[in-house]
C-alpha cells in the first residue's frame, strides 16, 4: 500500500466507524449498548481469525506478547468506557470529550513518550476538527456534566490513542491480519463476562444478527484492517484527527436515515470537520520510520 492513499484508508476505515451509532438505532430493544460493544468486538475478531486461517498467514515467530496484550487491553477499555461516558453524560457531550480528546492524548503521548512533536499543521487542522466536532453536537441535546462520566469519556480517549500508536508499532513489523485477529479476540475475551449480564436474546432474531454482522464485519473487521493499513505509513497523532470523519458521517447519516434535524451551528461544524481533515489528508507527508522504534 503506497503512501498517498494510507491517510484515505484511515478515513474510509472512520467512515466505516460512523456507521455504528445508525445501526443500532436499528438493533433490538432489547440489545444493550455495551453487550452490543462486546458482540462487535467478538463478531470482527472471529470474522478475522478465520481469514487468516484461510489465507494461512500466522507466523508467531518474534511475536512481541506484552505489547500485544497492551493493545488489546486498550481496545477492551474503550468500548465499555465509551458507552458508559455516553450514558452517564448524554451523547453530545460523551462523544465530544472521548472522540475530541483522543487527537490531543496521540498527540502528547508521541511527543512525550517518542520525542515525536507533531507538524505544526497537525495542531492547525486538529483544532479545527475538533471545533467542528464540538459544534456538530452543540444543540443536539440538553448538556449534563457527570465527573465520573467525563472522566469515562477521558478513559475512552486515551484508549483509543494508546490502541492506534501501540498497533502501529505491530502493523509495521507483522502482518496486519494477524495482528488484528489476535488483538481483537482478546479483547473479546476480556468484555466476554458482560455476555452474563445483559440480555442476550436478541441476538437470535434476524434483526439482530444483522445488526451483529453489520458492527462486526463491515464497522470493524473491515474498518480496523484499512485503519491499520493506513498506519503503516501515517502516524498516530495524525490517524487520530482523521477518525474525526466518525462523527461527521454519524450526523450525515442521521440526517439522510434516521429523520434526525441539524441546525445552522452544526451545519458550520460539519464545514469545520471538513476542512480540518482536508488539510491532514493534503499537506505534504513526512516519513515516520522515527515511530518504529
Amino acid at each position: 500500500m503506497n503512501e498517498k492513499s494510507s491517510p484515505f484508508l484511515v478515513l474510509v476505515a472512520a467512515m466505516l466507524w460512523g456507521t455504528t451509532g445508525t445501526t443500532q438505532a436499528f438493533a433490538p430493544e432489547a440489545a444493550h449498548p455495551i453487550a452490543i460493544g462486546a458482540t462487535r468486538l467478538a463478531v470482527g475478531g472471529g470474522v478475522l481469525l478465520l481469514v487468516v486461517l484461510f489465507t494461512r498467514e500466522i507466523d508467531l515467530n518474534h511475536w512481541p506478547i506484552k505489547t500485544t496484550i497492551m493493545a488489546s487491553l486498550c481496545m477492551a477499555f474503550y468500548q465499555p468506557m465509551f458507552f458508559s461516558a455516553v450514558s452517564m453524560t448524554g451523547v453530545a457531550v460523551g462523544t465530544v470529550v472521548a472522540i475530541g480528546s483522543a487527537p490531543i492524548f496521540s498527540g502528547l503521548i508521541e511527543w512525550l513518550s517518542l520525542k515525536v512533536r507533531p507538524p505544526q499543521v497537525w495542531w492547525y487542522s486538529t483544532f479545527l476538527a475538533i471545533l467542528g466536532c464540538l459544534m456538530l453536537f452543540l444543540n443536539k441535546e440538553s448538556v449534563m456534566i457527570n465527573p465520573l462520566g467525563i472522566v469515562m469519556a477521558l478513559g475512552a480517549g486515551l484508549s483509543f490513542a494508546s490502541y492506534t500508536l501501540i498497533s502501529g508499532s505491530l502493523v509495521r513489523n507483522h502482518s496486519t491480519l494477524l495482528v488484528l485477529a489476535v488483538v481483537f479476540v482478546l479483547s473479546a475475551i476480556y468484555l466476554s463476562p458482560f455476555l452474563f449480564f445483559f440480555d442476550m436474546s436478541w441476538i437470535k432474531s434476524f434483526q439482530g444478527v444483522a445488526v451483529s454482522l453489520q458492527l462486526g464485519v463491515m464497522a470493524t473487521g473491515v474498518a480496523y484492517f484499512l485503519f491499520a493499513k493506513g498506519l503503516i505509513h501515517v502516524s498516530s497523532s495524525t490517524a487520530v484527527t482523521l477518525t474525526l470523519a466518525e462523527p461527521l458521517t454519524a450526523a450525515l447519516l442521521g440526517v439522510l436515515l434516521l429523520g434526525e434535524y441539524l441546525s445552522m451551528t452544526s451545519w458550520f461544524g460539519l464545514c469545520f470537520l471538513v476542512i480540518g481533515i482536508g488539510i491532514l489528508l493534503w499537506a505534504p507527508k513526512k516519513p515516520i520510520h522515527q515511530l518504529d522504534h
